[in-house]
């Protein structure tokens, strides 16, 4: 790697670690009181593909480890937004489900980001956002696919 591709990469990642900071701060402000970030994310993946998943499909969508997304999970089931059941075809594992508490939990959620996200999108200009969008699409999904 030559030293302006070197440059640039540090740069790069400088700025998306940076940015990735500040949204997160910015995010557990505008969140209702006890709701994490790892809470709202579960509850708004549930919400969004309408599906049970696995504790384990659950961890790996979110590339964090099994022990911390039970961690997660316990805590939204003890707040019932969400129901874990056993698997009926292994009952070794379990599914979780988002409940008509945690669907509102995550409405809530997003109706107190909404205008701190309308805020930011407005500075920018929605062109500019559109803009941003594949390059960061397909930088994460680089990022997943993991080394080559």
């Amino acid at each position: 790697m030559d030293q302006t591709t070197h440059a640039l990469a540090v740069t790069l990642f400088s700025e998306i670690l940076t940015a990735d900071q500040l949204v997160r701060n910015r995010l557990s402000r505008s969140l209702p009181r006890g709701m994490e970030i790892s809470h709202f994310s579960v509850l708004n993946h549930l919400a969004r593909f309408g599906v049970e998943r696995s504790p384990a499909q659950l961890a790996r969508s979110f590339h964090v480890t099994r022990g911390a997304m039970t961690n997660t999970l316990s805590k939204l089931e003890a707040q019932g937004h969400i129901h874990i059941r056993p698997d009926w075809d292994d009952a070794r594992h379990k599914m979780v489900a988002i409940s008509p508490a945690g669907r509102r939990a995550r409405d809530d959620a997003l109706a107190a980001v909404a205008p701190m996200v309308s805020e930011l999108i407005g500075e920018l200009g929605d062109e500019r956002v559109r803009a941003v969008l594949p390059i960061l699409r397909e930088l994460r999904l680089k990022l997943e696919s993991g080394p080559e």
